[in-house]
């Protein structure tokens, strides 16, 4: 049965314009031609289509084309290659937010507690976290945490809210996390206004992890259905 690009198009709500860039893109394989010319897709199309779009949300736009494109080039294993690459990303994206879910749940015993009152300086914090002075120092040279300065001495004096800081880059990097990881998780925690406001961005992140674990499946699913075809 011959299908018309509008054919596909009214299924997903799309143009029919958006259709031909997809066949153009790779993400469909190629069309049948008419004698005049026009475009004659078959189910398989069709299946491609519910496949690439099923895609999206769980690899990203640019990601699921490339699936799509190896899919229909016949290398099928590169396919499976971009979709270990996500699936090992989501991953990460899990042990992160366990890291940071770690790292405030140690802000909140009591030895932490101690810790955060008032204000200190470099040695004394570096000691009682057990790393050197000179990591504190890298990490104020990253932007993650810089304390003032003591207008009379010019030593660096940490407050409270720079020692918590200190406190969550210390489990994270415990946990192995680059610096540019910890800089972004520390502020959204400032963006939040401390580790308790952080709450429901952690909850929103659970969600958005556990839709794109979803999607993956979804996708997945439509995949398969395709390649079967």
């Amino acid at each position: 049965m011959g299908l018309r690009p509008v054919d596909l198009a009214r299924e997903h709500g799309l143009s029919t314009q958006a259709v031909r860039n997809y066949e153009e893109a790779g993400v469909l394989p190629p069309a049948e031609r008419t004698p005049s010319g026009y475009r004659v897709y078959a189910p398989r199309h069709a299946a491609a289509l519910r496949a690439f779009l099923a895609l999206v949300p769980a690899h990203g736009h640019a990601t699921a084309s490339a699936i799509m494109r190896a899919a229909n080039g016949g290398t099928v294993e590169e396919a499976f290659r971009l979709i270990d690459e996500s699936h090992a990303e989501l991953a990460g994206d899990r042990r992160t937010l366990e890291a940071v879910e770690r790292a405030l749940h140690d802000l909140t015993l009591p030895d932490a507690g101690e810790i955060t009152r008032g204000r200190t300086f470099i040695g004394p914090l570096a000691r009682r976290l057990g790393i050197r002075p000179a990591t504190l120092r890298k990490w104020e040279h990253a932007g993650l945490v810089v304390p003032g300065r003591d207008p009379r001495t010019g030593y660096r004096v940490y407050g409270p809210d720079d020692v918590r800081d200190v406190l969550m880059a210390h489990q994270l990097r415990r946990g192995c996390y680059g610096l540019d990881q910890i800089g972004q998780v520390l502020e959204q925690m400032r963006t939040a206004g401390g580790p308790e406001a952080l709450q429901p961005t952690l909850r929103e992140w659970h969600q958005r992890l556990t839709a794109r674990g979803r999607a993956m499946l979804t996708g997945a699913a439509a995949l398969n259905a395709y390649l079967n075809d």
